[in-house]
């Protein structure tokens, strides 16, 4: 058994559909795959992506990103809302959204949002980022509100223990994958790339190898002794920076090859 791992599929995209419902030919019936969000804010879109992906690994693991929250074409009252119908969906589509167990591998999805706790947001940010236009919360709830939602939902997986175990978000847990490297133009955005409330709890946790998407750079660095993997598609015209397809996470057969060396 292998973990593969992808994020922010945006099949709202033709070129990423096209990509995804031709990219899952070879063999993965043994196979877990972590979705990290981003896969669509349409929900019959979502239920495509899921269904398609359902019958070709042998489990498909799933958080909600921003984009799935946003309200606008669905007609949905609210995020919350929202996101109730997503784990419905999900349930019925036979996709996880909860701890799941392998022999020696525990996968552990973990809920979040951002709050401004990366860095304070600019008046451009505030005037142009999308989710504060399309997401829909309810009355009097502020951004740490919507994180502290999330994160909730989460105590109960924190103290997940197996040989190998690997946590996955949307958002990012610290600000230290925030990746420096890209033009300053660009940096306005970093507030609303995740919490570092998450990243208590990923401390709590302890992973192995935490998953996260959110920034569409695709990239591989260790941080207070976890592994984090980004591997976005991202949006088509920053193919350059996202990945080339599946990550994988673990291998079984690998493990056991070490394990008898």
């Amino acid at each position: 058994m292998k973990v593969y791992a992808i994020s922010d599929l945006h099949i709202d995209f033709d070129g990423n559909a096209k990509w995804l419902f031709n990219a899952f030919d070879a063999d993965y019936a043994e196979d877990v795959l972590i979705v990290a969000g981003d896969v669509s804010d349409e929900l019959s879109r979502l239920e495509q992506c899921f269904t398609y992906l359902a019958r070709r690994f042998k489990q498909v693991l799933f958080v909600p990103g921003n984009h799935e929250l946003w309200v606008v074409r669905d007609r949905i009252p609210t995020s919350i809302k929202k996101f109730e119908e997503i784990c419905l969906l999900a349930e019925r589509c036979g996709v996880s959204m909860d701890v799941c167990h392998h022999t020696g591998v525990s996968i552990v999805p973990l809920l979040s949002w951002y709050d401004f706790s990366f860095s304070p947001p600019t008046d451009k940010l505030l005037g142009s980022w999308m989710d504060f236009y399309a997401c829909k919360w309810p009355e009097h709830w502020d951004l740490p509100r919507v994180t502290d939602f999330f994160l909730a939902k989460n105590m109960s997986r924190l103290n997940t223990k197996n040989d190998f175990v690997i946590s996955f978000s949307h958002f990012l847990p610290s600000s230290k994958l925030l990746p420096h490297f890209v033009p300053e133009a660009f940096k306005y955005i970093f507030p609303v790339l995740g919490s570092e409330k998450l990243a208590e709890q990923v401390s709590i946790l302890k992973p192995d190898v935490h998953v996260y998407g959110h920034s569409h750079i695709a990239r591989s660095i260790r941080v207070d002794d976890v592994d984090y993997v980004n591997n976005a598609l991202g949006y088509p015209k920053e193919r350059r920076l996202g990945c080339n397809g599946l990550y994988c996470l673990y291998d079984s057969d690998e493990v056991s090859r070490k394990m008898a060396g």
